[in-house]
């Protein structure tokens, strides 16, 4: 896989910032996030809703400090 740089208008990058779901979420998660969503509202527009609907959930878990981080979960599955 190769980087590339992209030029974005300030407002832009700040929607982008409000849409991770964490705070070490790579611009490229969140942009996989947001064309699958994207790709899914046209073709299963109940799956892409309740796809919204888990991620604003998941956003409301995470503001509440209830999440396991990777090292957490690694530690739980013995890797």
């Amino acid at each position: 896989m190769s980087d590339t740089t992209i030029r974005i208008n300030e407002d832009t990058k700040y929607d982008l910032d409000t849409f991770r779901e964490y705070k070490n979420e790579s611009y490229d998660e969140v942009l996989k996030k947001v064309i699958y969503i994207a790709k899914t509202s046209k073709s299963e527009p109940k799956l892409s809703k309740e796809a919204i609907e888990q991620i604003e959930k998941a956003r409301e878990r995470i503001k509440r400090g209830n999440f396991v981080t990777a090292e957490e979960a690694k530690k739980r599955l013995g890797l």
